[in-house]
Parts: C-alpha cells; sequence; structure tokens
C-alpha cells in the first residue's frame, strides 16, 4: 500500500525541515523526486542522500516567489522526468511581527512566498496533470491558519489563504482526477521551531494533548498517503497533524 512507484513528484522547500524529509520519504516509496528551493548546496546534498539509496532524484534552484524561476523550473523536470504526478507546496518564510508595527515589505514577503508561490506551482503543476488526468497537489498549511498566533498575522493570513486555495482547485479539477488537499502540521521538530527558547517549548507542550511536539515524519507520513493511490476520494480536506492542538 502507499507505493509511488513510477511517480514523479516535486517538493518546493526541499531544502530542509519537513521539505526536506518529504523528498526522502516519497523517494523511500518509489517515486523521482524533483527538489526544489534556493540552497543549491543543500539540495545537492539532499540529491546525493536519496541517490545513494537508490532513488532518483534533480535539484532545481527556484525562488517559487518569482513566476519565471517557477517556469523554469518545473519546465527542467518535465524535460528530465517527462511527467509530473505530485506537487508538493512547502515552500515557506517567516517575517513575524506584531500587526501595529509590521512593515508592508514583510508582509507582501511572507504573502508572496507562502501563498502566491503555491499558485504559482500550481498553475504550472496542471498543464501535464490535467494532460495525463491524473495528479495529487498537496499543499503545507499549518495549525495556526487555523486558531490564529499572535505576532504572525501576515504566515496566518497566507496559511489560511492557503487552505481555501486548496479548496477551490479541487473543486476546479476534480473532473479531471486530480486531487488537492492541505496538510496543517502543529508544531514540529525543525529548523523553524529550533530557535524557539526551551521556555516556550515546554509552554506549547502543556497545549498539546498527546504531549510532545511532533515529528518530521509524523507529517511525512499524511503527505505520502495523500499523494497515493489510496487517497484517491480524498480532495479538498485538510489533514490535521498536531497532536490534538487544534480539534476542528
Amino acid at each position: 500500500m502507499f507505493s509511488l512507484q513510477n511517480k514523479v513528484a516535486l517538493v518546493t522547500g526541499a531544502s530542509q525541515g519537513i521539505g526536506r524529509d518529504t523528498a526522502l520519504a516519497l523517494a523511500q516509496a518509489g517515486a523521482k523526486v524533483a527538489v526544489a528551493a534556493r540552497n543549491e548546496e543543500k539540495l545537492a546534498a539532499l540529491v546525493a542522500e536519496i541517490s545513494a539509496a537508490g532513488g532518483e532524484a534533480l535539484a532545481v534552484k527556484m525562488d517559487v516567489a518569482e513566476a519565471e524561476q517557477v517556469k523554469a523550473g518545473f519546465k527542467l523536470v518535465l524535460e528530465k522526468f517527462g511527467r509530473l504526478d505530485i506537487l508538493v507546496n512547502n515552500a515557506a518564510i517567516t517575517r513575524d511581527g506584531l500587526a501595529l508595527r509590521m512593515k508592508l515589505e514583510d508582509w507582501d514577503a511572507v504573502l508572496r512566498t507562502n501563498l502566491t508561490g503555491a499558485h504559482l506551482c500550481i498553475q504550472q503543476a496542471l498543464s501535464p496533470m490535467m494532460k495525463a488526468r491524473a495528479g495529487r497537489i498537496i499543499n503545507i498549511t499549518s495549525v495556526v491558519a487555523q486558531m490564529g498566533n499572535a505576532g504572525q498575522a501576515n504566515y496566518v493570513a497566507a496559511k489560511a489563504g492557503l487552505i481555501g486555495l486548496t479548496k477551490a482547485i479541487a473543486m476546479e479539477i476534480a473532473s479531471r482526477n486530480i486531487t488537492v488537499n492541505a496538510v496543517a502540521p502543529g508544531f514540529i521538530e525543525t529548523p523553524m521551531t529550533d530557535v524557539l527558547p526551551d521556555r516556550v517549548k515546554e509552554d506549547l507542550k502543556t497545549r498539546i494533548p498527546l504531549g510532545r511536539m511532533g515529528s518530521p515524519r509524523d507529517v511525512t507520513a499524511a503527505i505520502v498517503f495523500l499523494a497515493s493511490d489510496e487517497a484517491g476520494y480524498i480532495t479538498g480536506h485538510v489533514l490535521d497533524v498536531n497532536g490534538g492542538m487544534y480539534l476542528a
């Protein structure tokens, strides 16, 4: 079950954290994986790791906030593999600050990468998927998109917008056998959360019914499932991976 043999996947924000672990998990499930991010050195190391484990991967230098880079990146993937079956929109940045003092450039930067970037990638993925009449699009949102978070108005707005985008595109392309879903991680042990003070992490754990922060594997398992044939009757759904921190 959940085999991705002979599938081709593209993961954005793949140089570290959830994106990196997602690429490894998809490759382990049998997919050929294009890994996209801005850091070429980290991408090269990831491709080498996938190749050493017997998989096939392609590094794609891409800033999802730049439309021309997105077009060029997807063209490279299609030239290399001839198809695209799975898109994981994971690329994200933060520019935290209180709404009262938030600079317009910090608002724009986060919305541009976290939401518009996903839209640009979906646009490029739809053409080959629609021709194949099959595909999986998985958007990585966040628990804070559902429950809010002080000091992250831009990030929360972008991730909440990603949920709306998921539902809209799911309805648009369901007739082509393309599913569009979102995964909403809670607080996961990644480089993004490593910078939090220990007291903050301990406080967070008291708000999580399972009593621990999540691991990247908790999230990647959900992504692999949604990418598989077994999830073919699920679309427009937000799969929470948050240890019970938010119960819809």
